[in-house]
Order: C-alpha cells, then sequence, then structure tokens
C-alpha cells in the first residue's frame, strides 16, 4: 500500500468515525438542500404575456402551488394553455386571481363622479381563473419559466474537473438529482435551485449532491457491480444510499469541498439507518464499499491532473 492510499483511507476512516459521531449524537431532520421547486425561488407568471403576477396574486399563487404540490410557477387560463397548445386535464380545479379594468366614460354611467375625489375609482376587479403547468398535458413544465439572476453555487475548479475526468454524463436541469441506470447518466437539479440548508452553502450542496450521484454511477455492473442482496436482501437498497452518501462525504473531504463531514451527511445515513432499524453494521459496510467507490472514481479521474486544474 502506497503512503499516498494509506492516507486516503485514513481520511476515509474519520470521516466515518465523525458520522457515526453525529449520528449518536442525533442528527435533528433530513434537508433536501435545493429549493422544492422553482415556484418557491421566483414570483409565478402569466404564460400568455410572460409577466410577473403583481400584489395579491402572488400570494395566493404561491399559497396554491403550496397546498397543491405543484412543482413550478407558470400559469395561465384555458384559453391560454389552449392557445400554446396545452390541454387542462379534466377534473383539474383552477386557482382565482384577480386583475382590475379601468372604466370608460360610457361603460356604466352610475359609476361617473364629477369631483376629483371619485375620478380615481374607475376600476373594477375582475375574477380570473387559472391552472398551474403542472395541470397540463402536451405542454414543457419549463415553458418560459424566468430563471434567477444569481447563481448560488460557486464553481470550484479542482471539483469540476474531477467529475469531468470521470466522463460520467452529468445532465442539469429539473428538480431531482439521481442515477439512471437504463442510459447510465446522472441528471443534477439546476445549480439555481440550490439554497443550501441551515448548515452547508449552497456550493457544497451541490457538489456533495453530484457525488452523491456519481457514486451511484460506479456501482454499475460495468465498473464496480455493486450489490448487497445476498447480505442485506430487501435493505439494499438503503444499504446503496448508504454508500452514496458516505462516499459523497469522502469525496468532499479528498477535493477539499469540505473541511469535515456535513452534518446533511450524517442526517442522510442516519435516515437510511432508521429504516434499516437502527443496523450501526451496515454503517461499516457501507463505508467499505464507499471507500473502494471513491478509491475507483480517483483511478478514473487521475488525480495528478486534477491537481493541476487547481
Amino acid at each position: 500500500m502506497t503512503t499516498s492510499s494509506t492516507k486516503r483511507f485514513d481520511v476515509h476512516e474519520a470521516i466515518t468515525t465523525q458520522i457515526i459521531q453525529a449520528i449518536e449524537a442525533g442528527t435533528g431532520p433530513l434537508q433536501m438542500p435545493w429549493h422544492r421547486s422553482g415556484g418557491a425561488i421566483y414570483r409565478p407568471t402569466n404564460i400568455a404575456s410572460g409577466n410577473a403576477y403583481r400584489g395579491v396574486n402572488v400570494i395566493a399563487l404561491w399559497a396554491a402551488a403550496h397546498s397543491r404540490g405543484f412543482e413550478h410557477g407558470v400559469w395561465g387560463t384555458y384559453r391560454q394553455w389552449q392557445a400554446k397548445g396545452g390541454q387542462v386535464r379534466r377534473g383539474e380545479k383552477s386557482s382565482l386571481v384577480v386583475f382590475y379594468k379601468t372604466l370608460d366614460a360610457d361603460d356604466d354611467h352610475h359609476h361617473q363622479q364629477q369631483d376629483d375625489e371619485q375620478q380615481h375609482r374607475r376600476f373594477v376587479a375582475k375574477a380570473s381563473y387559472v391552472f398551474n403547468v403542472d395541470q397540463v398535458d402536451n405542454v414543457d413544465t419549463d415553458v418560459d419559466a424566468p430563471k434567477p439572476d444569481i447563481d448560488p453555487v460557486v464553481r470550484d475548479q479542482s471539483a469540476e474537473a474531477f467529475l469531468t475526468a470521470t466522463r460520467a454524463v452529468i445532465r442539469e436541469g429539473g428538480d431531482r438529482a439521481f442515477y439512471h441506470p437504463s442510459d447510465d447518466t446522472i441528471t443534477m437539479p439546476d445549480r439555481w435551485r440550490f439554497t443550501g440548508t441551515e448548515t452547508i452553502t449552497p456550493t457544497e450542496a451541490w457538489y456533495a449532491t453530484a457525488f452523491h450521484e456519481l457514486v451511484h454511477w460506479s456501482g454499475a455492473q460495468k465498473r464496480l457491480d455493486r450489490q448487497f442482496g445476498e447480505r442485506f436482501g430487501d435493505d439494499a437498497y438503503a444499504v446503496e444510499e448508504m454508500v452514496a452518501e458516505i462516499g459523497a462525504a469522502f469525496l468532499c473531504g479528498d477535493l477539499g469541498i469540505t473541511a469535515e463531514p456535513r452534518p446533511d451527511h450524517a442526517a442522510y445515513v442516519d435516515h437510511w439507518l432508521r429504516i434499516m432499524k437502527g443496523d450501526r453494521k451496515a454503517v461499516f459496510a457501507a463505508a467499505s464499499a464507499a471507500s473502494k467507490a471513491a478509491d475507483y472514481l480517483a483511478g478514473l479521474a487521475k488525480p495528478e491532473e486534477v491537481r493541476d486544474a487547481a
């Protein structure tokens, strides 16, 4: 065993110990480090005009999206969606917004007042009923959705070089993170969706999430062929998730993304341990597999080239 590999193993062992200590101390609730939806980030917008809603309509549509689990912030009337080629699904319920129409002089004579005090009241509130893009078929869910001007994730040159050097196909877009075995690709949420949590920055969160999915990628049959069915049976999926999260912690440590394991790593591992009814031995099995995955990925990435990129 070389000095380099010994040092890396020691780092992994120390991180595993810290994760276990954090679990024993109590990890608190598990938090996802990116927004549940784009609709929570920007003001609701109208599909026809592209304009953001204003005033009380912003609050009303945010509330509707939250209570009904909508993932996006684009809205329109039934006819506006039809004009875009979409079809509101049968049985979908609309949400109410209000707009104000100016009355012309001959629209309603009894509204007319000669004194200046009454002139500014010549507006009438009109109700409009809108549907969220999640209620509509035949349209792209991200159609015309505005993106925030500020990207909270600061690109780390070493980490970017590492990800590129593995040659894993990583696609960015949407609000889910996952490894897709059938086409051997990784999908990451848009970077602008990441807000971090109380204990990590958006940058740490993005790379830790990317490394989590990269560890899953390493376990494919044509790579490490990682399987746990024989030992853990129905809990094999939970163990694989622990491998991915501990492996992400190892890679964050190896690449200097964080000086120590994020509390979120421990919370995630603890979440899967609870599903397995607290099998503490599973942590060590997962840590061993995670170390092999981190070493495998480092071999693909050629650490000396990653360092040179920094």
